[in-house]
């Protein structure tokens, strides 16, 4: 019983040791970026995030520009429309003036009242008469006379754009003639727009001639905005034109660089959101793996602490046995050395028995069972992914030679495990060298119908005495190390029908190289 107590003690020392290491091993993953396929994929993931932010930000901001023209398009027609009916108007009102000039009859002794109009209405600048019988002197004016009584309606009978001054001329029983002032036509009042700075160009043309209203401000670039109509009267045959000009300067800026900002916020927030996720399920199959190394390194502590034990224990079955052949030929007290040897044998095979009992109850599983293809590459790329953090720290960029991806007839797990435990080995002995001279170089590759991967670091190497000895359990040269985790890989492996090897590499380093079977040479 003292010797089991001792046993179970020692037992439970080392899984707690065990413990430690997986803890240690736990709290000391960071990350470093790696030139195989997991890079790659990583660095086309932060592209297509870019691309998709462009083109997000494009497409709002064209939307916001359109819109905002839209609405300046819609505005600048409605002020147009709104000009346009304001000179229709005043036009409209010159010819009711002069038909109830015609209506006056009044005699040549009379007084004159269309020589008060310019009083009421201010672009009125001059009104002439020709009584019944009487001729004008001016040609133009003649002319009109003649078409207003064809048309029976004023006509326009001299335009000066240069100054903005037209002349129109109705005759019936008596001819008159008015000149309107151009700018006048404008009722400034009631006008849409400031005329002083708004960015329309107003004119009113006719026969390649204009005069211009409203100025307008605003650069000639960019889109523009055409607006063009006929006066209502057709006394008076002009074009009220409108033309605007958007430049680039007043495109909604704010709006496009607060559209971008929202886009970039909501962006950062979903590839954030993303790195949480890729971190947990990292997290997650690092903690599955552990879980699974330390099912394995128990089995593996319990079969090298029965193996350990197994040899005193037989020592001591073997010797209480002989003793008590010995003393069975020595008379006094025959009865009771026999007895007493014949509770040693008893104890010692019931340790025995304990011990194998503790052996089975931990014995790792069957894993011919559970062997299936598996993709090496796949297997090497998830484990590096795995360990990105610690071979950050580290300053690591691990190389990876591909003349082949082979499939392999393994354990999925047990290869991720072997592969895991693999890197981490190389990269503890890439701690003991200056990070400028830290290499990691993996390769894979095919031959004889077997899967090989090799790992290959620029750390110290392995001693001539250690390499013997590299898969012995319990055997380790780091400090706090239970010297199970080489001793493990090579168990899995060979119970994958495979083979791990150590040896140092010329060039310098460590080379460990894992062989399996592949698929169909099984």
């Amino acid at each position: 019983m003292i010797f089991m107590d001792f046993f179970m003690c020692c037992t439970v020392s080392e899984i707690h040791r065990f413990r430690s290491h997986v803890v240690w091993v736990a709290a000391a993953k960071s990350v470093a970026p790696c030139k195989n396929g997991r890079m790659l994929k990583m660095r086309k993931s932060y592209g297509l995030w870019i691309l998709v932010w462009m083109a997000v930000s494009l497409l709002g901001c064209v939307w916001v520009t359109q819109n905002e023209i839209e609405q300046q398009r819609n505005a600048f027609e409605t002020d147009a429309r709104i000009v346009h009916r304001l000179l229709s108007q005043r036009a409209v009102q010159h010819d009711a003036i002069m038909s109830t000039l015609a209506l006056l009859q009044s005699s040549v002794d009379a007084s004159r009242p269309e020589q008060r109009l310019s009083s009421v209405y201010p672009q009125i600048l001059a009104v002439r008469r020709r009584d019944a019988g009487q001729q004008w002197e001016e040609s133009q004016f003649a002319r009109a006379a003649e078409q207003s009584r064809a048309v029976k309606r004023p006509v326009l009978a001299d335009a000066d754009f240069t100054n903005g001054r037209y002349w129109m001329v109705f005759s019936a029983a008596a001819s008159y003639a008015m000149q309107i002032d151009m700018r006048g036509l404008a009722q400034w009042s009631e006008w849409p727009m400031q005329p002083e700075s708004s960015p329309v160009r107003v004119t009113l043309e006719s026969a390649g001639q204009r005069f211009v209203l409203q100025p307008g401000k605003g650069d000639a670039h960019g889109w523009r905005f055409d607006f063009s109509k006929h006066l209502a009267a057709e006394s008076q045959p002009f074009d009220v034109v409108a033309v605007r000009h958007v430049g680039w300067a007043q495109l909604p800026w704010g709006w496009m660089l607060a559209w971008v900002g929202l886009v970039s916020l909501l962006l950062a927030g979903l590839l954030a959101a993303q790195r949480q996720r890729a971190a947990r399920r990292r997290a997650e199959e690092l903690l599955r793996l552990g879980q699974v190394a330390r099912l394995n390194t128990l089995g593996e502590l319990a079969a090298g602490m029965a193996h350990e034990v197994n040899q005193p224990l037989a020592a001591i079955l073997a010797n209480t046995q002989a003793a008590g052949r010995l003393l069975a030929e020595k008379p006094p007290d025959i009865e009771t050395a026999r007895e007493a040897m014949k509770h040693a044998v008893q104890q010692a095979q019931r340790a025995a028995e304990v011990v194998g009992r503790l052996r089975r109850s931990v014995e790792l599983p069957d894993r011919a069972a559970q062997l299936q293809p598996v993709d090496l590459r796949a297997a090497v790329n998830n484990a590096l992914y795995l360990l990105e953090p610690q071979l950050r720290q580290l300053g690591v960029t691990p190389e990876l030679a591909e003349a082949a991806s082979p499939i392999v007839h393994a354990d999925p797990v047990a290869v991720e495990q072997i592969i895991h435990n693999l890197l981490m080995n190389a990269m503890q002995a890439l701690e003991r060298v200056p990070p400028g001279d830290r290499k990691l170089i993996l390769a894979l590759s095919a031959a004889d119908g077997l899967g090989v991967f090799s790992v290959r670091d620029s750390g110290p190497g392995i001693a001539a005495d250690v390499l013997p000895r590299i898969f012995e359990p319990f055997f380790t040269t780091r400090e706090g190390g239970l010297g199970l985790g080489l001793s493990l890989c090579e168990t899995l492996a060979t119970r994958m029908n495979g083979t791990l090897t150590a040896a140092n590499h010329a060039a310098g380093g460590a080379e460990f190289v894992l062989r399996l079977p592949m698929t169909g040479q099984a």
